[in-house]
């Protein structure tokens, strides 16, 4: 008998995306703030996301590891990646962890 699909939650997918490393920062893409929605339906996610800049060289490198990632999840018939530029990515973005990694004063802009 097959096993049943796991279905899966906007958090367990954002802890997934967890694994995805900014190879330029070296810190993931989840705590760098540039996820900005994740939608479920089905074996099907959406992700719209952004890049810390755009023309971004990573940005390849990035999108192709969220696809790679959440294709991973059992279920999972399809990933699709939506690069959007606003609002613009800034600071305020980060978590309180990666804005500490980076030396970045909680209240920055």
């Amino acid at each position: 008998m097959d096993a049943i699909p796991m279905a899966h939650s906007v958090e367990n997918v954002r802890e997934a995306l967890r694994d995805v490393i900014d190879p330029e920062l070296g810190f993931n893409i989840v705590d760098l703030g540039l996820i900005y929605d994740i939608g479920i339906e089905g074996g099907l996610i959406d992700v719209a996301m952004t890049m810390t800049t755009p023309g971004c060289p990573a940005q390849n490198y990035i999108v192709t590891g969220v696809e790679r990632r959440l294709a991973e999840l059992s279920g999972v018939s399809g990933v699709f990646v939506n690069v959007v530029w606003n609002p613009a990515w800034s600071p305020r973005r980060m978590s309180a962890a990666a804005k500490a990694h980076f030396g970045i004063r909680e209240d920055s802009e």
